[in-house]
């Protein structure tokens, strides 16, 4: 069996990993220069960014596919029990941790809802994602009868669909700050809280019962291993060799056109966002399923506006994932939603060289992360003042980063779109901000196509690195044989 792989991101190299293990002739083309798609290494001036993600959760997954290439014991992960600092603009901060007794001690100081709720609220979200797993994450969809199954329509019901992520958190909390803090989980999957599904709530779980790890050396070691584990299976991998076509024959894809050779495929599996991938591989005559007008009825998620600083000290007030958040957040998503840059964006700033000083040889290494509004409906904005702003708002808040930058590099969603073929710059495929979206991603397999299969953050389980990894071993275990959906 011939495998073509198009785009080498954690999903297709997921999808290489079990196919060529189970003796798949497998060949994999990536466009540019690495592995990995958006888990991109900067190394520049002595400093190392993982240009994302940067918050590693369910290591589990990444763990599973290496023990299948023979290399699980090549990659660590360490946890970071106290993760992530959220600070206010009243001066409140507010620690998200896996230590449960912490999170108590804080909530009884801002929270006294919370604090009675949190046994409960833990336990709910973690019956989200235990429904999650059971009945979405580890299946496939090929079309609409996939999602007619009775087992599935009741899983369905019992991850609260019509209800939004920021109603269902303030049930357990009263206390702004920490229900920002907890409505930032539906930028994970590039979406607005105030409509996102709270069936995403389970992303809390992941973080605060299960826990937030890093990888020692950069979380870009992930990919990097995993390409390895590819490779010692037998898999072919080209960097730097771009897909032109996918070649097609009587409803059938053929094989792929890549690098000006021709690679003839028993299974064609496209990793890269199938919304701006297909229409570039596919004439849209060929693909009356996912034509190019139905491509543009999809909403897209959200984008980003980033600025990589590496600095000449380290300011010991940082954490290795710290949060600004802006006075308005429900603003902030209206703003995004209209296309318009928030005036006062909450800022992410993750610094890896707070747990692994290997990564900078001088002081901090800044990844700066604000949220951005997709391309084609977003109005203009100077880059260069925007950036200043961002500092400003930095040193306002006790940071004053830019005091002390010695190497510095922004991308925005231009360069998202073009480097990773991201639709419009968007970060994770479709939003999640319309509930048929959310639950109704794009299909695995082609409508038009049998034996063409779609892998990645813009089709199902849906964004996050863990979940693309999931779509991976979804779509291979689909062509292999090894998955029943349940009636």
């Amino acid at each position: 069996m011939k495998v073509a792989i198009v785009g080498g991101g954690l999903g297709g190299l997921s999808a290489a990993v079990t196919l060529a293990k189970a003796g798949a002739e497998v060949n994999l083309f990536e466009k540019n220069d690495h592995f990995g798609g958006k888990m991109m290494p900067v190394n520049e001036a002595g400093y190392h960014f993982d240009f994302g993600p940067n918050t590693i959760t369910m290591p589990e997954a990444f763990q599973d596919v290496l023990r299948q290439g023979g290399l699980e014991k090549e990659l660590s992960f360490t946890k970071l029990t106290h993760h992530t600092r959220n600070q206010f603009k009243d001066g409140t901060i507010f620690d998200l941790s896996s230590d449960r007794q912490y999170m108590k001690q804080q909530l009884y100081r801002l929270d006294q809802k919370g604090f009675q709720n949190y046994d409960a609220f833990l336990l709910e979200i973690e019956r989200l994602f235990h429904l999650s797993k059971e009945y979405f994450l580890h299946r496939t969809f090929s079309g609409w009868k996939d999602y007619l199954s009775p087992s599935l329509a009741k899983g369905f019901a019992q991850v609260r669909p019509l209800e939004s992520m920021d109603h269902f958190f303030r049930r357990y909390f009263s206390h702004p700050g920490i229900i920002q803090s907890l409505n930032r989980y539906s930028t994970y999957v590039g979406s607005n809280p105030y409509v996102t599904p709270a069936t995403f709530a389970m992303i809390a779980h992941l973080e605060l019962n299960d826990g937030v790890y890093y990888v020692p050396g950069g979380n870009t070691k992930i990919a990097e291993n995993m390409a390895n584990a590819a490779e010692n299976q037998g898999a072919q991998l080209y960097k730097n060799t771009r897909v032109e076509k996918i070649l097609t024959h009587n409803k059938q894809a053929t094989g792929v056109m890549a690098g000006g050779h021709t690679y003839e495929a028993d299974y064609v599996i496209v990793n890269g966002d199938l919304l701006q991938s297909v229409p570039e591989l596919i004439d849209n005559e060929k693909r009356a399923s996912l034509s190019d007008k139905k491509i543009r009825s999809f909403d897209p998620s959200i984008s980003a506006f980033v600025i990589m600083a590496g600095l000449d000290t380290t300011m010991p007030d940082l954490h290795h994932h710290h949060v600004l958040f802006s006075r308005n957040y429900e603003k902030e998503f209206s703003s995004l939603k209209n296309g318009q840059y928030p005036e006062e964006p909450t800022i992410y700033i993750g610094t890896s060289a707070k747990s692994d000083s290997t990564l900078s040889s001088e002081g901090d290494n800044c990844f700066i992360l604000v949220n951005a509004p997709a391309l084609g409906t977003s109005t203009e904005i100077d880059r260069e003042r925007y950036k200043e702003k961002i500092y400003e708002d930095l040193a306002h808040s006790g940071l004053p980063i830019k005091n002390h930058v010695s190497f510095e590099k922004v991308i925005g969603p231009e360069e998202i779109e073009s480097r990773f073929g991201a639709y419009r710059g968007s970060l994770y495929g479709p939003s999640s901000n319309r509930r048929l979206q959310a639950f109704m991603r794009p299909f695995n397999q082609s409508q038009d196509f049998s034996n063409l299969y779609f892998c990645g953050g813009s089709t199902h389980p849906g964004g996050g690195s863990p979940m693309v990894v999931l779509s991976g071993q979804n779509v291979a275990n689909q062509i292999l044989g090894k998955i029943v959906h349940p009636e």
